[in-house]
């Protein structure tokens, strides 16, 4: 799996439509920056068969820290869940089952295993 870019994905689209390539980025970049400030203001984007953003508020609860299992109030906070809609679904599923399935790894055979080395016992110094 590559990570793409939004780079990429402008370019991608200044070719496809012949427009220039400054002119899709800025687009772009406002239709990310219009998402981000709809969220900010608890709306609810919906784009149908790709997906929906939504705002959630995480309650408040006490957790532990690892290090001193002290006890710790964590607040409530805000964040973004993302739903998948009905085509995107879809075509991840078809990415999916297109793909083969990463073999399994599989326990060491006994001629894989190294013996471990002998255990030695210094004598104490001075003697």
């Amino acid at each position: 799996m590559r990570t793409v870019t939004k780079k990429e994905l402008t370019d991608r689209i200044a070719d496809t439509t012949k427009a220039q390539r400054t002119l899709v980025k800025d687009i772009v970049q406002q239709f990310l920056d219009e998402i981000v400030e709809e969220l900010s203001k608890g709306n609810r984007l919906e784009f149908r068969d790709f997906g929906v953003f939504e705002v959630r508020i995480r309650k408040p609860r006490m957790a532990q820290n690892p290090r001193t299992l002290e006890r710790v109030r964590v607040p409530a906070r805000s964040t973004v869940k993302f739903k998948v809609g009905r085509l995107m679904k879809a075509s991840v599923q078809n990415v999916a089952s297109d793909t083969p399935a990463a073999e399994p790894e599989r326990p060491p055979l006994e001629q894989d295993v190294q013996p471990p080395a002998p255990f030695q016992v210094s004598p104490p110094p001075g003697t």
